[in-house]
This record gives C-alpha cells, structure tokens and sequence, in this order.
C-alpha cells in the first residue's frame, strides 16, 4: 500500500536524500572529474598561446574556489533539486505503479530518471570539457540537449506503457524494451549529430572525462533512490508507530 504521509514529509526525505546524493557524487566527480578538467583547460591556456592569444584575464572566481568549493555546492544543490523531483514524482505516480513495495517505487521511479535523463542524452550528447565545443553554437546545442533530454522522458513512459499492454513477464519486458527504444532511436535520428571535438584533443583524456561525469551522475541517482528508499522505509515505522503509541496513552 502507498505510505500515507503528507506530501511536506515526503518533499523533506527527498531534499535530505538529494542532499546525501549530491555530495557523495561531488566527492566522486572531485577524485575522477576534476583532474581531467586541470589538463583540458591546460590544453585550451596552451592553444591560446600558440595562436598568441592574451589570457582570459582575472578570474572572477578562482579555479581553486570552483574545484574546492563550487563542486560541492553545485553537486549539493543539484542533488537537493533532484532529490524534489522524485518524492514530487512519487507523490504523482506512487498510486499507478504496480508494486506494493515503497522501496521499489522509490529505486524503481530514480532508475527510470537515471535512463530517461541521463543516460539517453548521455550516447547522443556526450558531455565535453573546457577547451571543446564552439561558443558560436551554444544555442544549438542547448537546445538539442534539451530535446533529448524530454524525448528520453518521453521513451521511458512509452516503454512503461507498452509493458503494460502485456500479461505475461517475458511480454511485458520486451515490449517495454522495444518501445523504449522505437522512440529513442526515432529522436536520435531527427535530432542533429554535433562533434566540436578538435582532432588533436587527446582521445584518452576526452573520454576519461566522459566516464566521470557518467559515473558522477550514476552515483547521484543511485544514492538518491535508495536513500530515499530508506526515508520511506523510516517514516513507514513512524507511521505503523503511531497508532501503538496512541492506544497505550488511551490505557
């Protein structure tokens, strides 16, 4: 049965989750993320130098401010946004999934989220570091991004609803599978290819980057579903708690 607890309790187990998420997935991106941006943006100083290029002048915020600092408060941030999002998510859907189990509705709606807005957008727009990527075309870009980003919504709901069409297991998951990935294959196909990525940038470094920033998000929603797995799970014992509580002060 779906926990009952006031929308409010459930928004602050998700920001507390979000918030635990967020900077476990900043110290990852710390530890994997941040070498890589060191050498890409010692690769763009370089180019600039070689094409007698003047420095980008005073930084209004240091790198070592950013790297130390603006890190975590960016992932935290995120991670407390993100973590809203779900127990939003599970406050609207938690009565249409088919499970009992809050803690499978829980990890289950952060698993579709890691699918639909991570990892599609991920394998059409890889993200790349500093000294990548034409500033004439930030627009296009962001735009795209966005597109696959909804379209990656969109595929997950539409395998959630063709599984639905069947009765039988094997049915219900290859016919979520194919129409997941009829929709994701249709918007890769209409959306434009962009690679600004220069021929002399290390190949190594480029996709070690990659991963770490797939890794960090990985880690984001992980956490984020489980811990707010284990919220659900405390303030379920609160709830079943409550009513022991009450009928030992009538006796």
């Amino acid at each position: 049965m779906p926990l009952k607890v006031s929308f409010g309790r459930l928004l602050i187990a998700g920001l507390l989750a979000g918030l635990v998420a967020g900077l476990l997935a900043g110290t990852f991106a710390y530890f994997a993320g941040e070498p890589r941006i060191d050498a890409a943006i010692s690769i763009e100083e370089q180019n600039a130098l070689a094409h007698g290029e003047a420095g980008g002048g005073e930084e209004l915020v240091s790198r070592d401010t950013q790297k130390h600092v603006g890190l975590f408060l960016a992932t935290g941030l995120y991670g407390i946004a993100m973590g809203g999002f779900l127990a939003t998510g599970y406050t609207l859907l938690r009565r249409r999934l088919r499970t009992g189990s809050d803690t499978r509705a829980a990890i289950g709606l952060a698993g579709a989220a890691l699918l639909g807005i991570v990892l599609v957008p991920f394998f059409k727009y890889p993200p790349n570091p500093p000294a990548v990527g034409d500033p004439a075309t930030i627009n296009q870009r962001t735009v795209s991004y966005l597109a696959v980003l909804a379209l990656g919504v969109v595929a997950v709901w539409a395998g959630v609803l063709a599984a639905r069409t069947q009765t039988h297991e094997w049915r219900r998951a290859t016919a979520g599978l194919l129409g997941f990935v009829i929709v994701v294959t249709i918007a890769y196909l209409l959306l434009p290819t962009i690679n600004e990525v220069p021929d002399t940038f290390p190949a190594v470094l480029l996709w070690k980057f990659r991963i770490a920033s797939l890794g960090t998000q990985s880690i984001l929603w992980t956490v984020l579903g489980l811990a707010f797995a284990g919220q659900l799970n405390r303030l379920a014992g609160r709830t079943a708690d409550q009513p022991a509580v009450a009928e030992t002060a009538d006796a």
